[in-house]
């Protein structure tokens, strides 16, 4: 039951040092994965779900004439005239 240095079963063979060393692999393993995953997180580009790089969405003059009526900048009538300025190129 006992080894020749009167140690349990777990340190006979080595089995307790294997079982040490799985678990400091484990316990080291987890905080360097985290660290580089948020490095790969603040370095990487983003990246649109198709996978290309992502653009910055491009406005028309008519989008950002929209815009404008909608918070407000411009009253309905300068909105209808400049919106017939543009429609008309």
């Amino acid at each position: 039951m006992f080894g020749p240095y009167n140690h349990g079963w777990m340190f006979d063979g080595g089995f307790g040092m294997l079982f040490g060393a799985l678990w400091m692999i484990l316990f080291w393993s987890i905080p360097v994965l985290l660290v580089v995953a948020l490095l790969k997180y603040l370095v990487v580009k983003p990246r649109d779900k198709a996978g290309r790089d992502a653009q910055p969405e491009h406005k028309t003059p008519l989008d950002i004439l929209k815009e404008a009526y909608a918070r407000g900048d411009i009253n309905r009538d300068e909105y209808l005239q400049k919106r017939d300025d543009l429609l008309e190129k």
